[in-house]
């Protein structure tokens, strides 16, 4: 009786003790939130090839396990190495096409935006003489903007071309910069191939190692459960991520096609601009198609106009036709919760919290709905879930 008693005090005690050093460590993070925040910056910075190289094997595994299965299991290495570098040779190949081009259209953008500007300028200001009403509106407007944003009106309005061309060459400057960066990422990405070879050829050991700190540190009912939600995950993320790529790589083709017949002049870069930004969740077409309208404008008002109808019947043909035949309902989130977790990891992490927050926040939910389904069954009410999934998930 007393070792009872003993047990029960002890696992009190143990419970106290973990509240008590949680609730330290969530002070310490929130005391402490800039240090802690630049740390793990640092941290992510050195472990980026890592962090790269894992990434690539994840999205290679599927390829790879089947090229072993055509080889009858045989030559898994072989295998693998293939897989990767079937997948590297199709990006090489895509940069070698798109980016040349890319970088001459920037470049003829930079280089012929004073003068267009200057030109919308004048057209403006000559706008606001023949409108005296629209003059005074604007001038409200103007009197509240911040100095840059008055700089660069003046500048526009005023016809000082000096301006246009110092913020061109800002622009220039900037890309020359991104170069630069450029080969840092590619040396982390050289070493991310390397190490993605190794996850490759020790992905069943890993998987395996996985499995036996489960059992070996959890009770069998958790170490289940735990397999299957990383098993939903890897669903998630991997029928997301392929079925997005290969909807966003058709909605790129289909406007590269459109802008060319439209005789647009930067249609490869508007292409790549409306297909790369259509990979993110519900934002992505908004930002995409505003900035290659900001483009257009400053090339051919019409031209402008023409993308905006284009852009918006396209994405009517992606959201209702394109889309769902290649994703489906992948994630099974409402509306509200996919923009729900793309505000909210793209605030955490930016753009790639935006690419992983619909899968990440369709996890979530899935590990939410299974320990209160659970709670819910274990005081007996299982005719709450029954009439919950009637009426709010039943198939139509």
């Amino acid at each position: 009786m007393r070792n009872r008693e003993n047990a029960k005090y002890f696992k009190w005690g143990v419970t106290g003790a973990a509240v008590v050093a949680f609730g330290i460590v969530l002070f310490f993070l929130l005391y402490r939130a800039d240090g802690f925040s630049g740390a793990l910056n640092a941290l992510g910075g050195i472990l980026r090839p890592f962090i790269i190289g894992a990434a690539l094997a994840y999205l290679v595994t599927p390829l790879a396990n089947s090229l072993t299965k055509k080889m009858n299991g045989k030559h898994e290495g072989l295998a693998n190495a293939l897989a990767l570098a079937i997948v590297l040779i199709v990006i090489l190949a895509i940069l070698l096409l798109i980016v040349p081009k890319l970088i001459d259209s920037i470049v003829g953008i930079a280089q012929a935006l004073p003068g267009q500007a200057e030109a919308l300028g004048k057209k403006i200001t000559a706008l606001l003489a023949e409108n005296p009403d629209l003059q005074a509106t604007w001038g409200e407007i103007y009197d509240n903007l911040g100095d840059e944003a008055k700089n660069m009106f003046s500048g526009l309005t005023g016809g000082d071309s000096g301006k246009l061309t110092d913020l061109a060459m800002k622009v220039l400057s900037g890309a020359a910069g991104g170069v630069v960066s450029v080969f840092g990422v590619l040396l982390d990405l050289l070493i991310g191939v390397i190490v993605s070879l190794y996850f490759l050829s020790k992905r069943r050991q890993l998987a395996e190692q996985a499995k036996l700190i489960l059992r070996g540190t959890l009770k069998a009912e958790w170490a289940d459960w735990i397999e299957r939600e990383v098993r939903f995950a890897d669903r998630m993320f991997n029928g997301f991520f392929v079925g997005k790529l290969l909807d966003s790589a058709i909605v790129g083709v289909i406007c590269f096609v459109g802008c060319l017949l439209m005789r647009f002049k930067s249609s490869l870069l508007i292409a790549v601009i409306v297909g790369v930004t259509n990979i993110i969740p519900f934002f992505g077409p908004y930002i995409g198609g505003g900035v290659c309208a900001l483009l257009l404008l400053l090339e051919n008002p019409t031209h402008c106009l023409m993308f905006l109808v284009f852009v918006v019947v396209l994405q009517q043909i992606d959201g209702n036709i394109i889309g769902p035949k290649i994703l489906g309902d992948s994630t099974g989130l409402s509306a509200l919760w996919v923009m729900f977790g793309i505000l909210l990891f793209g605030g955490l992490w930016g753009i790639i919290g935006m690419l992983v927050g619909v899968p990440l926040m369709a996890v979530i939910y899935d590990i939410i709905r299974q320990i209160t389904y659970r709670g819910v069954r274990r005081h007996g009410h299982e005719e709450m879930i029954a009439s919950y999934e009637a009426r709010f998930h039943a198939k139509k």
